[in-house]
C-alpha cells in the first residue's frame, strides 16, 4: 500500500542510500512532531539527513556548530543596546528557524544544552524576562558523537526525553557505498533538493495524525509498556507515553491507515523508548537499547 510520503521517503533514498527504516523513521518523528537526536560516529551522514529533511518538507533551517565555548545567547539571541535609539533591540538567535540543527550538540557544556530545554518543550524562548513565540512548525534535529570520544559531555535525562526519537544511522552496505562513490556529491544533491511538501502541509498532515483512532486496548498496550519499564529504576516518564502514542499514530498514517494497531507501536518502539531507557548519553546506553527491546518482546499484545 502507498502512503502519503512516499515520494518525500523517495526523495530522501537517492541522498542517503541504503537505510530505508532509518528515514522513515525521522520521516515518522517529524510528521508527531517531535525533535530528532542522531548519535553516530563522524562520517556517516547525520549532518547529511537532517539537511536533507529540512528541504524536502521546505523548512528554513539554521545550523548552530556546538563546541566548548559556546554560550546560551549563541543559541536563543541577546540584546543590543542601540546608540541612536537609546534602548536595547533583541537580535534573535538560530532558535528562532523552523528547523534548528544542532550539530555535535554533546560537545557543548549543560549550561548551554540547556538553552533548547524551553524551546524544545513549550516552542517559545525567554530572553530578559520577554517570552517569545516560535515558529511552527519548529523542530530541533540534534547530531552528537558517541561519548567515548574525546571532549564530549552527556546529555542529561530531562533533554534525552524530549527527544521524540533517538536514531543511528550506522555504516552503508557494501553496495550502498559503492553507488555513493560512484554518484555525485551528497552535499550538492541535498542543496539542490526540491520541497516535495511545504510548511502548511504539514502542519495539516500532523493535524491528520492527531485524529488517527487509537482504540483503547492499544492505549492499554502502552500503559504496560511504561508500567513494566517502571519496575527498575529509569522508567519510562508519561511524556515517554505520549511520545509513543504520537509515533504510532503518525506510522498508521504514512501507511494510510486511519486507525493505530500495535504494529505501529512495534516499529517505533525502540526509537522512542531505548534513549530514555539506561540513558544514551553513557556507557550504559546500550543497555536502555536492550531494555527497549525486551519491553517489546515480553510486554502482551492486545
Amino acid at each position: 500500500m502507498s502512503g502519503p510520503v512516499d515520494p518525500l521517503l523517495h526523495q530522501l533514498q537517492q541522498v542517503i542510500l541504503g537505510k530505508e527504516r532509518a528515514l522513515r523513521l525521522a520521516v515518522c518523528c517529524l510528521l508527531a512532531r517531535g525533535h530528532l537526536l542522531l548519535e553516530d560516529v563522524p562520517g556517516v551522514g547525520k549532518t547529511t539527513l537532517a539537511c536533507a529533511l529540512a528541504r524536502s518538507f521546505g523548512l528554513q533551517i539554521k545550523r548552530v556548530q556546538f563546541t566548548s565555548d559556546l554560550l546560551p545567547a549563541d543559541i536563543v539571541g541577546n540584546s543590543i543596546f542601540n546608540r541612536e535609539r537609546q534602548l536595547f533591540v533583541f537580535h534573535p538567535g538560530p532558535i528562532f528557524s523552523q528547523v534548528v540543527l544542532a550539530d555535535e550538540v554533546n560537545r557543548a557544556t549543560p549550561k548551554t544544552q540547556s538553552a533548547l530545554l524551553e524551546a524544545m518543550e513549550e516552542r517559545r524562548a525567554t530572553i530578559d524576562g520577554q517570552t517569545y513565540d516560535l515558529p511552527k512548525p519548529f523542530f530541533v534535529i540534534a547530531t552528537q558523537n558517541p561519548s567515548h570520544q574525546i571532549g564530549t559531555f552527556p546529555l542529561p535525562e530531562s533533554q534525552l526525553d524530549r527527544f521524540l526519537m533517538r536514531l543511528e544511522l550506522g555504516y552503508p552496505a557494501r553496495e550502498a557505498e559503492r553507488d555513493m562513490l560512484r554518484g555525485p556529491d551528497r552535499r550538492l544533491m541535498v542543496d539542490q533538493l526540491p520541497a516535495v511538501m511545504t510548511p502548511d502541509q504539514l502542519l495539516v498532515a500532523q493535524e491528520a495524525i492527531g485524529r488517527v483512532h487509537v482504540a483503547e486496548p492499544l492505549r492499554d498496550y502502552i500503559l504496560d509498556l511504561l508500567q513494566r519499564s517502571r519496575v527498575s529504576h529509569g522508567g519510562l516518564s508519561p511524556r515517554a507515553g505520549l511520545a509513543l502514542l504520537r509515533a504510532a499514530q503518525a506510522w498508521a498514517w504514512m501507511t494510510g491507515r486511519e486507525i493505530a494497531i500495535p504494529d505501529d507501536v512495534q516499529a517505533v518502539g525502540l526509537a522512542v523508548m531505548g534513549h530514555r531507557l539506561g540513558g544514551w548519553g553513557d556507557s550504559s546506553g546500550q543497555d536502555g537499547k536492550a531494555q527497549a527491546q525486551r519491553l517489546l518482546e515480553t510486554v502482551a499484545v492486545p
